[in-house]
């Protein structure tokens, strides 16, 4: 059997496929931002147990970012995690939320205790009565005078938390989340490209538009 073909159609579908492979990335472009939304949200989700983990094993250094007395709990967090989705791709945030539980042998909750103890903040007790009344060591302390903590969480706690998100964007991330999502296997494989290719070279750049688009906004990202 002989098949024969005419260079103009050969042209043609050579054309086609260069299209398609071009409509392919613009539907990458596309699709960038279903992508990052569930990127955005894969990733929150994965650094808030990060943290977690991070808090139960060291709690001297992270127990200011959970309720008293549940470090490493994800239901006592006081932190609340968000990202953002702009033109420069996508932005991380932290923010702190208030303490509602009360520390034994206070009457209020610790204002701003998060933000207080992440920042070193020095913190100054003034008696509402006549006297304090604190332990230290052990030892019960009886004064009338103004008290200044100068550490409220303790010296292994200011910057603590800053230090954890740092740590999981620059190590734990790219060495550990991006394979265990399955994103960098899907990245690597774009086997739609390659099934859609015969219909490329019919369709052209519309098809790789639609293709493009496709792969990229139906990543799925598995986080446990």
């Amino acid at each position: 059997m002989r098949v024969t073909t005419t260079s103009k159609s050969f042209e043609k579908q050579m054309n086609n496929i260069v299209n398609y492979s071009m409509g392919f990335i613009d539907g990458v472009q596309k699709g960038k931002t279903e992508f990052l939304k569930a990127l955005g949200q894969a990733t929150i989700t994965s650094m808030g147990q990060y943290v977690d983990a991070q808090a139960r094993s060291n709690p001297a250094a992270l127990h200011h970012i959970y309720e008293w007395n549940k470090t490493g709990s994800p239901t006592a967090r006081l932190f609340d995690l968000d990202y953002t989705i702009s033109n420069l791709g996508l932005s991380i945030r932290g923010t702190f939320t208030q303490s509602e539980t009360l520390k034994k042998g206070s009457t209020v909750p610790f204002y701003d205790k998060a933000k207080i103890m992440e920042n070193g903040v020095p913190v100054t007790i003034r008696p509402k009565k006549r006297v304090l009344a604190f332990t230290i060591d052990n030892e019960e302390i009886f004064t009338s005078n103004d008290v200044t903590v100068t550490n409220p969480g303790g010296t292994e706690v200011q910057g603590s938390f800053s230090k954890t998100i740092d740590e999981f964007m620059l190590f734990y991330f790219k060495q550990s989340f991006l394979r265990a999502s399955g994103i960098y296997n899907y990245i690597q494989n774009p086997t739609v490209f390659k099934k859609d290719i015969k219909q490329g070279s019919r369709l052209g750049k519309n098809k790789g538009i639609q293709t493009g688009f496709r792969w990229i906004a139906n990543l799925k990202i598995g986080v446990e």
